[in-house]
């Protein structure tokens, strides 16, 4: 949103998400060669809208988002997991880059539910190798 209006071409947003970063100190911010300026961000930058179980040695899940980014989970791009108001719930996460993460959508995160498996006595998805627990 700009001014308190949506900014609707894709092609603007994908622009301003190519120049957004997170700070050091939690604050979002669009950097240009000539500028830098503090946005607000309610919760995360990016939805997870889609994702694939990639086959391989080890298989991966990877992750699209809703400004076309595809990422596979793995140690760089971490998934992470906090606590819904509803009890037992948990919302899932992607890292995607400098610090930006993508929240998955309702139904993405009922699909990724399919993956959690129990491993040494805790619950978390596997991917690329990595064990991510859904509670810490």
């Amino acid at each position: 949103h700009y001014g308190g209006s949506p900014i609707n071409r894709a092609p603007m947003v994908r622009l301003f998400a190519s120049l957004l970063r997170r700070e050091a100190d939690g604050r979002f911010v669009l950097v240009t060669p000539v500028e830098m300026v503090t946005i607000e961000v309610e919760d995360v930058p990016f939805l997870a809208v889609e994702m694939a179980w990639q086959e391989g040695d080890p298989p991966a899940l990877v992750v699209r988002t809703n400004l076309g980014d595809a990422v596979t989970v793995d140690a760089d791009h971490p998934l992470r997991f906090r606590a819904a108001e509803e009890a037992e719930a948990f919302i899932p996460y992607v890292h995607v880059r400098r610090g930006l993460d993508a929240r998955f959508t309702r139904a993405l995160a009922l699909d990724l539910a399919e993956f959690v498996e129990h491993a040494d006595g805790t619950l978390g998805v596997r991917s690329a190798g990595t064990f991510f627990k859904v509670k810490p």
